[in-house]
This record gives structure tokens, sequence and C-alpha cells, in this order.
């Protein structure tokens, strides 16, 4: 692939609007042929959790269910914040197909690669 990107999301159904269009960038960004990471934190470690993102359906967008199927089903994956995930008491045996829990390390590691990045 050429090049890597990441995007940073921080939110979750607290902003439905940022975290659908963190997805539709993330798709867009693969279907550029990019090495493509979502970076989950803060509350958008929630949508890591199965179930979670169903329902959420921004106007003039896809579900946020279906952007999210469509970004792992193309390769893309999601890393999520370990200490995010912990503090927030969520389960590792729930997590959406194409998410990892991860710590800091990995993601400074794909980062010093040079990929782009974008936040959400």
């Amino acid at each position: 692939m050429a090049g890597q990107f990441c995007v940073f999301l921080t939110r979750a159904l607290d902003d439905p609007d940022r975290a659908t269009v963190a997805f539709v960038i993330a798709n867009a960004s693969l279907g550029s042929e990019k090495d493509t990471v979502v970076f989950l934190s803060t509350e958008g470690v929630r949508l890591s959790q199965k179930g979670y993102a169903d329902g959420v359906h921004e106007d003039g967008f896809l579900p946020l269910k279906d952007l999210m199927d469509n970004f792992t089903g193309a390769g893309g994956t999601i890393y999520v914040c370990s200490p995010c995930f912990n503090k927030r008491g969520l389960d590792a045996e729930n997590l959406v197909d194409g998410a990892q829990i991860v710590g800091g390390a990995v993601l400074v590691e794909y980062l010093s690669n040079g990929a782009a990045s974008v936040s959400f």
C-alpha cells in the first residue's frame, strides 16, 4: 500500500456526527490504498463494543455500524486505547471485528513510520 494513515477518534454516542465522519474518512483512506488505522481513545473506546454503534445513523451518511463493518471488512484496523478501555470497564470479550486493545507504544510505532493523521 502507498503509505499509512491514522484517524484518531475520541467521540462515540456523545457526538455521533464526529464518530460517523471519522469512519467515512477512514474508509476513504482505505479506498486510496493507505494502510489505515482508527485509534479509539477516551469516549471513542465505547465503539469497540459489539452493538454499541447499532442504530446510529446521521443524515447523509451510511449507518455508523455499516461504516465500521465496511472499514474492517476492507482490511482496516481499529486500535483501542488500553487505559481508556480499562477505565470504562468495558468487555474485552465483546470487541467488534478488527479491534485490538493496544498500549501507547503500538500507536507510537505506527505513527513513527510516517503515518499522516487526523483527529475527531
